[in-house]
Formats: C-alpha cells, structure tokens, sequence
C-alpha cells in the first residue's frame, strides 16, 4: 500500500537521524572517558582511538535500539498530530496495519543487534581488555610520561622521569617515592637508569650515580647514602599471569559450554536484547498516540521511561541470576512476557478507541468533510 511505502520511507530517515544523534553524544562521552583514563596512566594514549571504538561497539546494541523505538514513536506520532491517523482510521486501516511496515523496518535492526549482542560485542569487550592487560603488564617505568609524576600499578610507588630513551629503557634524572607496608618511606633521586630484564622474569629498574633517602615522615631519623648503581624491583614475572576474563569477553559457544551462574547470566543479558528491541519497536505504535490539540512531549517521556523501566528490570533479573537466587530459565521469560502483554493491552485499547465507528472517529472524520466541501465551494 502507498502509505506502507511512506511510512518505511519515514522511518528509514528519522533513523538514520536518531542514529547519528546517539551516536555523537555516545562517541563523544567515549572519547572524554578513555582520554580521561589515558591522562590518568590507566591507559596508552597510542591506544585511545581503539579504546574508544571498542567501547561504542559494546553499547552499540543498546543504541539500535534506543533508534528503533524511538524512530517508529516519533513517526506514528506526526501522523497523529498531522490528523493523517483520522483519515486512514476513516478508510477502514486497522492500527494493527502499522506493525507490518513499522516490523519490516525493524527487523534488519534487530538482526543487527543480535549480531552484535552474540558476536561482536563480545569481540570488542576481548580486546578492550586485552589492550588494557597489555599495558598494565608494562614495565613501570615505560608507562612513565616524562615531565610528569605517575603512581605504579601497585599504587605504593610514584614516578617521575624528567627524559627517556627511544626505545624506553634508558631514562634521566629519575625520582622515586616508595612507602612499605609499615609506612617507612624510601625517596630515590638519580642521573641515569636503566630496564634490566633477569633470566626468571622479573624487571629491575637499575640507578646510577644517585642517593637514597630513608626514614619515616614527621620523624628526625632519616638516612640518606650515596651509591653508584641502585636497583629497584619494578615488577615480577609471577605477577603478568592473566587474571582470566570476564563472562561479558567470552564467546556465547563458551558461555554454554560452561554454564555458571555468571555466565548463564550474561547470556540472559544477550538474548534479551533483541527480545527487548523486537518487543519495544511494537509496544512504539500503540504508545504513539497523540492528541493533535495537544503537545507530544508527555508521551514521549512516557514512552522513555518505560525504555529506562525495561532495562533496568532485565538488568535486575540479569543480577538475580548470577546471584543464583532464580534458575536461567525462570529470569528469562518473565520481563518479555510482561512486555508482550502489555503490547497486547495496548493494541486492544487503541483499536477499541480507534474503530472507525467510535464517536470520536465519527466526529474527525464528519469535521474533515465539512472542511472540504467548504474548500471546494471557495473554490
């Protein structure tokens, strides 16, 4: 039908739109976040571009359909304040007609999030993770910046190298402050150093022509000594062991060969989400009902909460899953199955008041007439 044209034609648009919009303020936020981490030492400046791609992949899914639902509300709610609802309620077009264009708008969408949800995200999180391993297992000294004082990854050690080589194994004029567990602190200044590799693994940090300082702060007995070479244990080979990854890293194929209360709940949180983007995309035509005289602006902060409601409440039952407090199966259903009835109470109710028989679709449509014969009669 024409109108079914019109309507996928209007919603690929406002799409595309919403999508870029979402996408700016996300890449935007992204980009503050990681550049915030990499000032900080959490991360390698050379690695923020990725960082920050990785990260908009992960959210990526949620941003599909935060569009969808909101391409398919915005859409069906111009029609209603246009009166073009009235006219296609007049002909005899069924609210129920709308799913057809509005679901064939949505469904590369949701393919689109499944994908994402079981296969790339999961991708991303890996190598997010993997860079951010990458560089916490890195010498202390090559995550210095020079010109600027840095704490350890033990957080018991600050740095400061006023140069560094190119290859990061040399540095000049090197301050150290360490504090041991009984609050002695350790204060070392020195012209030169370099990284020194030993046969087992560990690192050292090896000082040359310098002096040590050594006492306890607020206390007279400090020790000072002068040496020629110092060397200071930077990091053991024990400790480079990966830590294992998270349930959001791993493959859906390892999720269901290991099915642990973490990982059975992040495979709920994945097939939620085109479960949640299918179910809001119809719950959108019903909702979009707006009254022409009136603004669409309390409808849409409805239909918004009731995006936040549903994330939240699949998150909730995502959470008492990996809490072991409800079986898979039991918080799977529950949240969708509301969200299903609650589609179908809304259908029921619209189409009830929408019928073209209704006193008030009798009214529109008597105004609508009035209107134009008065148009042709100036005419």
């Amino acid at each position: 039908m024409i109108f079914q044209r019109a309507l996928r034609r209007e919603l690929n648009s406002t799409a595309g739109a919403v999508l870029t919009t979402l996408l700016t303020i996300v890449i935007t936020l992204m980009v503050i976040k990681i550049l915030g981490q990499a000032a900080s030492g959490r991360v390698a400046t050379q690695d923020v571009i990725e960082l920050v791609g990785f990260e908009a992949i992960k959210l990526l899914p949620v941003i599909l359909i935060v569009t969808g639902f909101v391409s398919s509300l915005l859409v069906v709610t111009r029609s209603y304040q246009d009166s073009e609802m009235v006219v296609w309620f007049a002909s005899g077009v069924s609210l129920l007609q709308w799913l057809k264009p509005v679901l064939s708008f949505a469904a590369p969408l949701i393919a689109m999030v499944a994908a994402l949800s079981f296969v790339v995200a999961p991708w991303a999180q890996r190598e997010s993770i993997e860079f951010r391993e990458r560089f916490q297992k890195r010498e202390d000294v090559s995550r210095v910046t020079p010109g600027k004082f840095q704490e350890s990854a033990s957080s018991n050690r600050v740095f400061f190298v006023e140069a560094m080589s190119g290859d990061a194994t040399r540095v000049r004029n090197v301050f150290v402050n360490s504090v041991n567990p009984e609050g002695r602190t350790t204060v070392v200044v020195a012209k030169e150093g370099l990284v020194e590799l030993k046969p087992n693994g560990d690192k050292f940090l090896v000082m040359e022509k310098g002096r040590r300082y050594d006492g306890i702060p607020n206390r007279l007995d400090f020790e000072m000594m002068e040496f020629e070479r110092y060397s200071v244990l930077v990091s053991r080979q024990s400790m480079e062991a990966g830590t294992g990854r998270s349930a959001s890293a791993l493959r859906t194929s390892e999720l269901l060969a290991d099915p642990t209360q973490r990982n059975l709940s992040e495979l709920l949180w994945r097939i939620s989400l085109p479960l949640m983007a299918l179910f809001l995309v119809v719950l959108a035509v019903p909702l979009a009902f707006a009254n022409p005289r009136g603004g669409r602006s309390a409808n849409l902060i409805i239909a918004l909460l009731l995006v936040v409601a549903y994330n939240n409440m699949t998150a909730v039952f995502e959470s008492l899953v990996a809490q072991g407090r409800l079986s898979f199966w039991v918080g799977l259903w529950p949240i969708h199955l509301l969200a299903l009835l609650t589609a179908v109470f809304l259908f029921l109710w619209r189409l009830k008041v929408n019928s073209p028989y209704h006193p008030a679709v009798l009214l529109a449509s008597l105004r609508t007439t009035r209107a134009a014969r008065r148009k042709a009669g100036k005419a």
